[in-house]
């Protein structure tokens, strides 16, 4: 056999690969009239926390559970036998023993306030913190608030009862109910503290508004 290969060429060849169009890249059309969706609006509610070392003393009815009852003595000072200028006056100084309510650690909502009234917004907010306050190993469900209104035209008085909230006046839950009962449209301001009964919490995070 002749071998007719003089030289050969034994340096490695690199292979060059020409840039050609791909095949599925496409150039994508503009989305017409595409929005990014915008995110839920929310009340805004401004809460804070009362402890117990506050000494809130509480008036009229409220459940046992959101308050120490303390019994205090009260201390009054009395002169007598007062004769003239220069002599000593002698005091008398009785006491009397009282009970007083001092609220538990507790959450309390000093404002709510809704975008859009009469959308649910208010209530969700009031529905989150109830949760929150359910499992706070402190507050334990506690909330209260007073029924303040911004403005002079309006009151939160009812948005909070028909949520379950009473106030700790009797005479003011029977009002409300009077009202709702005879569906007046214009309710007067009511003001005073409110709570959250535990049994009315439950109910709540459960169904949402009660009536």
């Amino acid at each position: 056999m002749i071998n007719n290969i003089v030289s050969m060429d034994t340096r490695p060849q690199m292979t060059v690969t020409k840039p050609t169009t791909s095949v599925t890249s496409m150039g994508m059309p503009p989305i017409l009239g595409f929005k990014t969706p915008q995110l839920k609006e929310k009340a805004i509610i401004k809460v804070k926390k009362l402890k117990r070392g506050d000494n809130i003393a509480v008036f009229g009815d409220i459940d046992e559970e959101y308050v120490d009852i303390v019994e205090e003595e009260v201390r009054f000072k009395e002169t007598k036998n007062k004769q003239n200028f220069f002599s000593s006056p002698k005091f008398v100084t009785p006491t009397l023993k009282r009970r007083v309510k001092y609220l538990k650690n507790c959450y309390i909502i000093d404002y709510i306030q809704s975008p859009k009234p009469f959308c649910g917004l208010g209530t969700e907010a009031v529905k989150n913190l109830a949760e929150k306050a359910m499992f706070d190993e402190i507050a334990q469900g506690r909330i209260v608030t007073f029924s303040t209104p911004l403005i002079q035209e309006a009151s939160p008085a009812i948005f909070f009862y028909k949520l379950g909230f009473r106030f700790t006046n009797p005479a003011s839950n029977e009002f409300i109910e009077e009202c709702l009962r005879k569906k007046i449209p214009d309710i007067p301001v009511q003001t005073g503290m409110m709570y959250l009964p535990k049994s009315r919490l439950h109910k709540l995070l459960r169904y949402g508004e009660l009536f």
